[in-house]
């Protein structure tokens, strides 16, 4: 077994759109008139697969966060928080979870107030957490 994506309730399609776009994610496709509303799939240019489904039914906004926050990997944060703040998308300040230059994290706040972390691993870590991660 492995995670596919995960749904994402927004509020206005439109404008969480503009944002996850500023961010870089494009649109896949679209499956419209669900159950849960409409479905809009995206993605970061380097995944190979669906990573986000937009959820947005007018009739039923999102009541509150459900989501603590997700993650997304770059490969420089310094170009990362450029390209993003170029796009418009505010970027609180870079720090490092383990004091060095390598491993940094920021954090943005979708239109909905979800929390995304981006995460620059230090050179030669794994593209995700493993079990190295947590060996003592």
């Amino acid at each position: 077994m492995r995670t596919l994506h995960f749904g994402l309730r927004v509020a206005d399609l439109d404008r969480s759109l503009a944002f996850y776009t500023a961010v870089g994610y494009r649109v896949l496709g679209t499956v419209p008139e669900t159950a849960f509303g409409s479905l809009t799939m995206i993605r970061l240019p380097r995944d190979e697969f669906v990573t986000i489904e937009l959820v947005h039914d007018p009739a039923n906004p999102p009541a509150g966060r459900n989501i603590n926050h997700f993650v997304i990997q770059v490969e420089s944060m310094a170009d990362a928080v450029a390209g993003l703040a170029a796009n418009g998308v505010e970027v609180e300040e870079p720090t490092s979870p383990d004091g060095t230059e390598d491993f940094l994290t920021a954090w943005i706040t979708d239109p909905d107030g979800n929390r995304i972390e981006v995460v620059q691993w230090a050179p030669g870590h794994a593209d995700g957490m493993t079990d190295a991660d947590f060996a003592d």
